[in-house]
């Protein structure tokens, strides 16, 4: 499962530089998620680091995205592969 930026984000920027996977950037109006990219830090760290660090936790996992441990760990090997 992905995870999502709520509109309760406060832009305050330390989300951003957090994530290995490169998945979150700025919106028109608060900061995004790609969840193409977001493996809630599966093969990097044993928590989403984003969570770890927002202050108004604003951070949840995205219904939308379904995914196992499992499949997050193949989204990983693949971007590490591209990357």
């Amino acid at each position: 499962m992905a995870l999502i930026i709520t509109d309760e984000c406060i832009n305050c920027d330390v989300c951003e530089p957090e994530c290995p996977n490169e998945a979150i950037y700025q919106g028109d109006s608060i900061y995004e998620i790609d969840p193409n990219r977001c493996t809630e830090c599966v093969g990097h760290f044993d928590e989403p680091q984003c969570q770890q660090v927002c202050p108004v936790d604003c951070i949840p996992l995205d219904p939308a995205f379904m995914e196992t441990e499992d499949q997050l760990m193949e989204k990983y090997k693949k971007l590490i592969a591209v990357g």
